[in-house]
C-alpha cells in the first residue's frame, strides 16, 4: 500500500496550516479556524483507570453475548496437541502462580495521535507456566485463543513461551472488569490488541498456522504493534496565552520500549530531545514533556517522533491502519496568543 504524504494530509486536515505566513490576515484566520476546530488538551495519567481504558470489541454483541457467565460454570479448556488436557475452573487460576506486569495494549485501528491505546497493571498466570503443565507435542505451532463471544485468535508457540505473555483475571488491582474480557483474557505484550483475547473459554494448541477472525478478512497475523508518539498537551488548535508551555505526551515501542522522544515546534525545521518520565514497565508507554518557550504570535506546527531502544525510528510515512497498524508522526497546531 503506498502510504500518503503526511504534509498534503496535514493541509487537508488542518487548514490552519494554510495560513501559515500570510501575515495578520492569516493569524486571524488561523484563530478563526481554531475556535472551530480546538481540541482540548488529554491529562494522560501514567496507569489508565478501568473506567477510561478504551474499549474495542470485534462485534456489537460481545458485550450481550457475555452478560451470562457465572464463575460457577465458567470453564476454560486447554486442548490439541498436548498429553495433559485441562479444564480449569475460576478457582483454579485463582490458585496457581499469580504475577503483574504493567502492559499498554492499543487497537490496530488506532491513527497517530489517537485514543484507542492505553496502560493497565495485570495480573493472572503467566501462559508458559500453564503450557509447561499440559505438556505439549514437540511440533505445536500456534496456540488459539477462543472467547465466549465467539472471537478467536492466535500467537505462535514460540511467542506463547516467552514468558511475558498473561491469562489476567486482574486489572489496575481488582477483579477483571466484565467490559474488559472477564472472568480471563489473554494480554500479549507487544501485540495488538486483535490477538488479546478477551472473555477466554479454550486454548488450543495446534500443528498449523491459525488464521484467526480478522487474519480471514486480510489483516496481519503477527500483530506486532509499531512506534507510536503524542502530543497530548497542547490540544489541537489549543489557544495558549503564556510565554512559557510545557508540551506532554506519551510514546511507546513496543516489545522495545522508548530510549528517546523529540519534539519540533518550527515545522520539522529543528528537533528537541525531551524528558522521558521513567516508566514501571519497559512493556508499558512513556510519558515525556518539554518545557517551550514561545517565540511568536501566531499558529505553531508541532509534531512528535519517537525511537525505541534498538534504535528503530518511529515511520514518518502516514498510512493506514489496514493491514497491520497505522503509521504517521502525530501533529498538532498551537496557537500563541500573547
Amino acid at each position: 500500500m503506498k502510504p500518503f504524504n503526511r504534509r498534503k494530509m496535514i493541509q487537508l486536515g488542518g487548514m490552519g496550516l494554510l495560513t501559515l505566513g500570510l501575515g495578520q490576515r492569516a493569524e486571524a484566520g488561523a484563530f478563526f479556524w481554531g475556535k472551530l476546530f480546538s481540541v482540548p488538551p488529554r491529562d494522560t495519567p501514567y496507569i489508565t483507570p478501568n473506567d477510561k481504558f478504551y474499549l474495542v470489541n470485534y462485534s456489537d454483541h460481545s458485550l450481550e453475548s457475555t452478560q451470562n457467565i457465572h464463575l460457577g460454570q465458567w470453564r476454560v479448556s486447554i486442548n490439541g496437541m498436548v498429553d495433559h488436557p485441562l479444564t480449569l475452573g475460576y478457582a483454579d487460576f485463582l490458585g496457581k502462580q499469580f504475577i503483574e506486569k504493567v502492559v499498554t495494549l492499543q487497537c490496530i485501528d488506532n491513527l497517530p495521535g489517537g485514543d484507542s491505546i492505553s496502560n493497565a497493571l495485570w495480573g493472572g498466570l503467566p501462559l508458559r507456566k500453564l503450557l509447561e503443565e499440559v505438556k505439549p507435542f514437540s511440533d505445536v505451532k500456534d496456540v488459539i485463543f477462543r472467547g465466549a463471544d465467539g472471537y478467536h485468535d492466535s500467537i505462535t508457540f514460540e511467542r506463547a513461551m516467552e514468558g511475558d505473555v498473561l491469562l489476567a483475571h486482574s486489572m489496575n488491582g481488582v477483579q477483571l472488569p466484565r467490559q474488559h474480557g472477564f472472568p480471563l483474557r489473554a494480554v500479549v505484550p507487544g501485540i495488538y490488541g486483535i490477538k488479546n483475547v478477551k472473555w477466554l473459554t479454550n486454548i488450543e494448541l495446534v500443528g498449523h498456522d491459525h488464521q484467526g477472525y480478522w487474519q480471514e478478512k486480510g489483516w496481519t497475523d503477527e500483530g506486532i504493534m509499531k512506534i507510536t508518539s503524542r502530543i497530548d498537551n497542547p490540544g489541537h488548535y489549543q489557544e495558549i496565552k503564556e510565554e512559557k508551555h510545557t508540551i506532554e505526551g506519551i510514546a511507546f515501542g513496543g516489545l522495545h520500549g522508548i530510549s528517546a522522544v523529540e519534539i519540533t515546534t518550527d515545522g520539522e525545521r529543528t528537533w528537541h530531545p525531551t524528558t522521558i518520565q521513567p516508566p514501571a514497565s519497559d512493556l508499558s508507554w512513556v510519558k515525556w514533556k518539554y518545557p517551550w518557550r514561545i517565540p511568536k504570535k501566531g499558529p505553531h506546527q508541532l509534531t512528535v517522533r519517537a525511537i525505541d531502544r534498538k534504535g528503530n525510528p518511529q515511520i514518518p510515512q502516514v498510512a493506514r491502519a489496514y493491514p497491520d497498524g497505522a503509521t504517521g508522526l502525530h501533529t498538532i497546531v498551537a496557537l500563541a496568543n500573547i
